[in-house]
């Protein structure tokens, strides 16, 4: 029983997913400290508010007299954090990944020799056709001595 666990616990996949987990955390730490601490303050700043979540808020009154709140206002912030999270994820962390990937594998083929064209069986049956005339003009150069 603990030999199974024990090769469950060291199978790769659980290894590479445990890792991803953890990266994953502090992945999500640093997209939220610069949504939170450059993004937030400048759309607050244009926009002359702290908080989306105190606007827009829709009143209703309920049958046991407490009133129930929409907050059209909280659900408008939570998209426009969503999508500002999008462009710093893809702006500040996809988007140069895939230019250095792009410039790594430009200069890997660089250096390597451009492949030369495959074989087919018309050029060898060229090269063949080409090797019997040689063969025979040689072959009527002996005759004619």
């Amino acid at each position: 029983m603990l030999k199974g666990f024990r090769e469950f616990i060291l199978r790769g996949n659980v290894i590479d997913l445990a890792v991803a987990v953890v990266i994953g955390a502090a992945f999500t730490a640093v997209v939220n400290s610069i949504v939170d601490n450059v993004f937030n303050p400048l759309i607050g700043a244009l926009f002359r508010a702290d908080s989306l979540d105190s606007a827009m808020i829709l009143r209703i009154p309920t049958t046991d007299g407490a009133v129930a709140e929409v907050k059209f206002g909280a659900v408008i912030g939570a998209i426009l954090t969503f999508l500002i999270v999008a462009a710093v994820v893809y702006f500040v962390f996809v988007l140069p990944m895939n230019v250095l990937k792009e410039h790594a594998e430009a200069r890997r083929k660089a250096g390597e020799p451009k492949p030369e064209d495959p074989e087919t069986e018309l050029t060898l049956l060229s090269e063949i056709r080409d090797l019997l005339a040689a063969e025979r003009a040689g072959s009527g150069a002996h005759r004619a001595e």
